[in-house]
């Protein structure tokens, strides 16, 4: 069965002189869940913030997310522009952001913010990593709308046609990412903490967030259609994979400090 991607304008709405796009309100619900949710989950644990903290804190991770999520995006994606054209970087108005580069944004925010409020730094990135997939999944639909990260021709069953690149049915890449590196991390996550909230491993959420994360995308990646202006490294590896492998290895490494 193969189906149509359905037209779904990429602007909710618009005023003119700005538009409210459905990739601009995933990162806003985002963080207004993200924020709900991490107060609910740090009362129900150790409890070592206050909302306060925790409100404030939604700055950093805000600011961190856009800015090393451009930055990334540039440096990662799109370097050669960069070298031509460095103010390009600041245009974050045409679009183009990294999650790789705002996991970095949001560690480095994090681990400032932990250091100036005397907080532990993998419980704060716990709080967040249980949290993450919620951005991870609307961001994933948005990219749907968007037909953006689309995947390569296939026979599969369940292809679908994008009509704004072809007629060949090809994987829902983005809609496989937004399953298994959305929901099914986030459930995997939630249950691991619920478990036993008040005893977990500080830092074992971060870890599981990262190992399982790297594993999705780099296995996803073979399904979608590379980015033309990179192609694969080595012929057989996309940058996303590449960008997956030290992911891996750091949660493995959180995972077995001890």
């Amino acid at each position: 069965m193969i189906l149509i991607q359905p037209s779904i304008d990429p602007i909710i709405i618009s005023f003119g002189f700005i538009d409210i796009r459905w990739y601009s309100m995933a990162y806003i619900l985002a963080f207004i869940f993200g924020s709900i949710l991490i107060k609910q989950y740090n009362k129900k644990s150790y409890n070592l913030l206050s909302d306060v903290q925790i409100d404030k804190f939604f700055i950093w991770a805000v600011i961190g997310v856009i800015i090393g999520g451009r930055i990334g995006y540039v440096l990662f994606y799109q370097i050669n522009l960069f070298f031509s054209k460095p103010f390009y970087i600041f245009e974050i108005w045409k679009g183009g952001m990294s999650f790789h580069g705002g996991l970095i944004g949001i560690i480095f925010s994090t681990y400032v913010f932990s250091i100036k409020n005397s907080v532990k730094f993998f419980y704060l990135s716990d709080l967040v990593s249980i949290v993450a997939p919620i951005g991870l999944f609307l961001g994933r639909i948005s990219n749907f709308i968007n037909t953006e990260l689309y995947g390569r021709v296939t026979n599969f069953p369940f292809a679908i046609i994008y009509p704004q690149i072809d007629s060949s049915p090809r994987h829902p890449s983005q809609l496989y990412e937004s399953f298994f590196e959305g929901i099914v991390l986030f459930i995997i996550l939630f249950f691991y903490f619920n478990k036993n909230p008040k005893k977990y491993s500080i830092g074992n959420i971060s870890a599981l967030f990262l190992i399982i994360y790297s594993i999705s995308r780099f296995i996803i990646e073979y399904l979608r259609e590379p980015d033309l202006h990179l192609g694969l490294y080595f012929n057989y590896f996309s940058m996303g994979q590449l960008l997956c492998i030290p992911l891996f290895f750091s949660g493995l490494i959180i995972l077995f400090r001890k």
